[in-house]
């Protein structure tokens, strides 16, 4: 039974983030097929955390670590996809607080800086000299906070959906950047805030997704969702997250780890200074680095992934047209697809 739960947790998420990439372009390549784990399991990484990971693929593959986004949205089988798994060693965890890694929710020791130190653990513990850290959205961000901190134990950086957590990348996203592509989208989220009498913030919605009054949590949990789900596609979705909340207790988790830990992390300035991904991105020339970003990504604007391509000599930028955010519209797979081909061709020769 808990096999089969924990099978619906991800299949939930995947249709709640990743379902735009079902229909399939002429000139896409063909995701891998679906695997599963050869083995899984816990690392505690403090004393009130432990983090779940999944391996899969070739044990002695070329290690991969799928850095999920969020924070909050834990990993699931179609992170699995983009890799041979002959090849690869494909590696995915829960990051605190999300998915299956305990205590669920927990914001107690969960900065950018305790989810870095678990990456390196998590290295250690599989005893891999060096990982190509593969991550989107939130997980550019922690990907590059981690190979800042460790180049000389990173492989290669493929990064999708670029997030430098600046003043300007949170600006857009809560005060009215965003407005300007789905004003529908972000006034309804502001309207929502408005009722308590607060400013649409971080903070604010910090503090309300927090709150004591069960209901309330849970009606802002869903306006967060809600907002970021509509304007993360090229072609918006709708779902009826309020029923999903109600009938599905794995839904209902995962909107709950996103809605808490996405506001909690941007409500501490994701726990770094403006600017400093930028500012240390000069540790990483002569990694390869990969830099694919949608045209019309409006969850992470492209500027940013041009200002990271300036500041990394020697990386490869690709804007990818006719996408937004999401990582499974077909021009973005195809692009991520293609740059894990490039990859295992590199290191297998060497």
């Amino acid at each position: 039974m808990r096999k089969n739960a924990v099978l619906l947790f991800f299949v939930v998420i995947f249709l709640l983030m990743e379902l735009s990439g079902s229909a399939a372009a002429e000139d896409e390549l063909p995701l891998w097929p679906e695997i599963e784990p050869y083995e899984e399991g816990y690392l505690q990484v403090s004393d009130l955390h432990r983090i779940h990971y999944r391996l899969c693929g070739h044990p002695e593959g070329i290690p991969v670590f799928v850095i999920h986004g969020g924070p909050g949205a834990g990993c699931y089988p179609f992170y699995r996809r983009f890799f041979d798994p002959e090849k690869y060693l494909i590696v995915l965890h829960d990051q605190r607080g999300c998915g299956r890694s305990e205590p669920h929710l927990e914001t107690k020791e969960n900065t950018t800086w305790t989810l870095v130190d678990d990456i390196e653990e998590l290295r250690k513990y599989l005893d891999v000299e060096k990982i190509i850290l593969f991550g989107g959205s939130w997980g550019t961000t922690l990907g590059l906070a981690y190979a800042e901190e460790y180049p000389e134990r990173t492989l290669a950086l493929v990064l999708r959906g670029i997030f430098l957590a600046t003043d300007f990348e949170m600006q857009h996203y809560y005060y009215g950047g965003v407005r300007s592509f789905f004003p529908g989208a972000y006034e309804k989220l502001k309207r929502v805030v408005a009722g308590e009498g607060r400013e649409l913030s971080p903070g604010s919605l910090l503090d309300l997704i927090t709150g004591e009054d069960v209901e309330k949590r849970k009606k802002f949990s869903i306006a967060w969702i809600e907002y970021e789900g509509s304007i993360s596609n090229l072609v918006p979705r709708t779902n009826d997250l309020e029923t999903l909340w109600d009938e599905n207790e794995l839904w209902r988790g995962f909107m709950e780890s996103m809605a808490l830990l996405e506001n909690y992390y941007m409500a501490n300035d994701c726990f770094l200074e403006d600017g400093q991904l930028i500012e240390n991105a000069g540790r990483l020339e002569g990694i390869p680095t990969y830099i694919v970003n949608g045209r019309y990504d409006t969850v992470c604007p492209p500027v940013s992934a041009y200002l990271l391509h300036k500041a990394i000599p020697g990386s490869k930028l690709m804007i990818i047209e006719k996408a937004g955010h999401s990582m499974s519209e077909p021009p973005t797979e195809k692009v991520l697809l293609e740059i894990m081909v490039e990859l295992e061709e590199v290191f297998t020769a060497q």
